[in-house]
């Protein structure tokens, strides 16, 4: 009795805030203009246009970071786990991958402005945004792969080995494959985690109304500037209309990432049985 209800206690608040959401900003994200045009040509005051600028530019930023993100912490956390055992270098790189998991968002965008616009002379763009989410992302994946591959039975290594399969073919045929599972959703949630972060898109990116492809050049939006625009524009009916609406659309992405985790999870679980 005591558990069921501290679990109701402990959902009340999430499902008073996705009510909340809902009642808002369903009437906005229920037209098809909503997701097939963006706000160009529309005064923000004014009702109409979509958020297609905002959903492209957070997908893309989203996808660079992922693109870098999984390689160097699935490879990082392999060396961990297979590889450092208790030399200096595992040690120091196993601190430092403490260190950067503490790191606020804001230092992490601080960090690429300082590094990627004042030291090297790039201009603002979404490129310098999926840099900075790579610093938050980083740790996420490497912890998750980390305890992923280290709850792989040490048998089935030796077994491996005992077939006289090198330790490289082993780690990527056997051990891999058995926590592909959890590694996924360690990847997909990480990757949740980062579309939301608002400080990096406040520092590294320009705002535009416009669709923009081109994460190098020139402004691009995304969801969490797409509010921060509604909410400095005032508070007229449209604009805080548009503002709920960036805000659900924002958490239906990441709910479908967190769905999408848990059937491919489900789907290699059940392949491994």
């Amino acid at each position: 009795m005591v558990i069921t209800g501290t679990l109701a206690l402990a959902l009340l608040p999430l499902a008073w805030l996705l009510s909340d959401l809902v009642s808002h900003g369903a009437a906005v994200i229920a037209h098809t203009d909503w997701w097939a045009y963006s706000q160009k040509g529309v005064l923000l005051s004014s009702p109409g246009g979509g958020a297609a600028h905002a959903m492209i530019g957070t997908l893309l930023q989203a996808g660079i970071t992922t693109a870098i993100s999984v390689p160097i912490g699935v490879l990082v956390a392999v060396y961990l786990v297979e590889y450092a055992g208790t030399g200096r270098l595992g040690r120091v790189t196993t601190f430092m991958v403490d260190i950067l998991s503490g790191v606020p968002s804001i230092v992490a965008a601080l960090f690429i402005y300082s590094v990627w616009i004042v030291l090297f002379g790039f201009e603002r763009s979404g490129i310098a945004v999926s840099l900075a989410l790579v610093l938050l992302m980083l740790p996420v994946i490497i912890r998750t792969t980390e305890e992923m591959l280290r709850i792989v039975p040490q048998d089935l290594r030796e077994a491996s080995y005992a077939l006289g399969t090198p330790k490289w073919l082993t780690i990527v045929r056997i051990v891999l494959p058995t926590a592909a599972s959890g590694i996924i959703t360690g990847i997909m949630l990480a990757i949740a985690r980062v579309m939301g972060e608002s400080a990096p898109v406040l520092i590294l990116v320009g705002s535009t109304q416009a669709i923009n492809w081109d994460p190098l050049n020139n402004p691009q939006s995304s969801l969490p500037l797409m509010m921060l625009d509604m909410y400095k524009a005032g508070s007229a009916d449209a604009v805080v209309a548009k503002m709920w609406g960036a805000a659900v659309t924002l958490v239906l992405l990441i709910a479908v990432l967190n769905i999408a985790a848990r059937a491919i999870a489900a789907r290699y679980s059940t392949a491994q049985r």
